[in-house]
């Protein structure tokens, strides 16, 4: 069962968090979740990091491109969210932008690692999650990727104490 929506267009972080624990927050898809999102997450930035991109883009920057821009339209989504767990998110964001930049840079090409990757973590998500609940929803499982990493932030900051 969803959470309700808060009367706001967008749900607010507890609410995503809520929804997000009651689909993976438990047994084992919680301990998978510490490995399985964060290789979702980084596999997903480096297919979209190997499209080509427009001329103006490649122009501007060597870094500008399809995988960089879903990774700044994730950061404002999260200030939108939680502007605590946005700021705690960055290293983790810059981390995934600086791997995928130095392993497009090696000879093996970064969509065939990254897919492969991407391929394995989401079928170890979506194989756990009809082990878990005898069901698989990929619309849960694709937004639950970009939230994923809060609630695996969230988790350390209610640990500490911190607020979000």
């Amino acid at each position: 069962m969803e959470p309700t929506h808060n009367g706001s267009a967008l749900k607010s972080a507890d609410e995503w968090l809520n929804c997000f624990a009651q689909h993976r927050g438990h047994g084992p898809a919680a301990v998978s979740s510490w490995l399985g999102i964060p290789l979702a997450v980084a596999s997903l930035v480096g297919l979209l990091w190997s499209i080509p991109v427009p001329g103006a883009f490649a122009d501007s920057s060597p870094v500008l491109n399809w995988g960089t821009l879903f990774l700044m339209a994730a950061v404002v989504y999260y200030f939108i969210v939680s502007i605590n767990l946005a700021f705690a998110i960055l290293p983790f964001v810059f981390a995934i932008a600086m791997l995928a930049a130095w392993i497009d840079s090696l000879r093996v090409p970064l969509w065939l690692l990254a897919g492969a990757t991407f391929a394995v973590a989401m079928a170890w998500q979506v194989t756990e999650s009809w082990l878990t609940h005898g069901r698989i929803d990929l619309v849960h499982h694709l937004q639950y990727l970009m939230i994923g990493p809060l609630w695996l932030l969230a988790g350390l900051f209610r640990r500490f104490g911190l607020p979000y």
